[in-house]
């Protein structure tokens, strides 16, 4: 009968914790999509393949670099925090890197060092940022990676992904081909 009595409310627990932790993570998510800051960041060119990509848009940003006073302060996949500031054409720019952690009034998300190297303007680094997928329709996914990819290659066309960015955290709202919801090309 003891046994009974603790089985159930033990399943009952499990069962509320199983909900509760995608709930949790659904939740947080759209907090960020619906009061989060958002930032424009221009895409650049990515590798053509990957057969283990899967339903998504693989997405390589411009704005992934700066220079620091020493590369050597800096180690290879570090947790750093990149704030951010608008350019002159309304993109996201790397306005700072820091280790510590930033006010949360600040516009920053967590990342990491992606790779560090010297160049004629001195030492940069390269950041990874947590958003690099977007996530779409099976039946669509792939047509759009290869418009993406044709747009990401032509000049003419500005190809960015809106980020909505809150307390160190960041998710993609979409991603635009001249200001078109790259959903709607590929409908």
């Amino acid at each position: 009968m003891k046994v009974k009595q603790i089985i159930f409310p033990a399943f009952i627990l499990m069962v509320l914790v199983q909900l509760f932790v995608p709930a949790s993570m659904i939740f947080k998510q759209e907090n960020i999509l619906k009061t989060g800051s958002a930032f424009k960041f221009k895409t650049a060119p990515v590798d053509p393949y990957d057969p283990f990509r899967g339903k998504y848009i693989w997405l390589n940003f411009e704005a992934n670099q700066i220079g620091v006073a020493d590369k050597e302060d800096w180690e290879y996949n570090e947790p750093i925090y990149v704030k951010f500031k608008t350019d002159e054409n309304g993109f996201a720019a790397i306005k700072e890197v820091s280790k510590k952690r930033p006010e949360q009034s600040e516009d920053f998300v967590e990342a990491k060092v992606s790779h560090l190297f010297k160049d004629s303007l001195g030492d940069q680094l390269v950041v990874e940022y947590p958003f690099n997928r977007f996530y779409m329709k099976e039946t669509k996914a792939y047509e759009a990676e290869v418009k993406y990819r044709e747009a990401s290659r032509d000049e003419n066309i500005i190809a960015y992904a809106l980020v909505k960015i809150k307390n160190g955290k960041a998710v993609i709202e979409n991603v635009f081909l001249d200001e078109i919801p790259i959903g709607e090309i590929v409908e």
